[in-house]
């Protein structure tokens, strides 16, 4: 098996590495390109607020059904934390619709400019 030298080549590594120590039936540990959980449950709260979002649902709206109606403010709903945060949500699910989610499934090492 031939690993090219490119920029997904440590990867590529850490994925060959995984394969051999399955062949020897020893532990794998993680996959390589494995998110955490915070930004797992983020991803998943970003497609849900979108889907509100697509719906023709307001912020508010959107905010009761991810974090519960408790947590809603009766007054200041303009300058909550949950406003913005719900936004930002938003936005990220739209950038994933719109075709962000290839970028999970591309390795990108902390530091590096490339968007391509």
């Amino acid at each position: 098996m031939d690993l090219p030298l490119d920029c997904n080549f440590d990867v590529r590594l850490r994925a060959a590495h995984r394969f051999w120590l399955a062949l020897e039936q020893r532990r794998v540990g993680w996959p390589p390109l494995a998110r955490s959980s915070g930004t797992r449950d983020r991803h998943i709260l970003g497609l849900r607020a979108v889907d509100g979002w697509l719906e023709g649902n307001s912020y508010r709206t959107i905010a009761e059904g991810l974090f519960g109606k408790s947590r809603m403010p009766d007054r200041g709903w303009k300058t909550h934390d949950l406003r913005s945060r719900t936004i930002r949500l938003v936005q990220m699910g739209l950038r994933l619709v719109r075709g962000g989610y290839r970028d999970l499934l591309r390795h990108k090492s902390k530091g590096s400019d490339d968007t391509s």
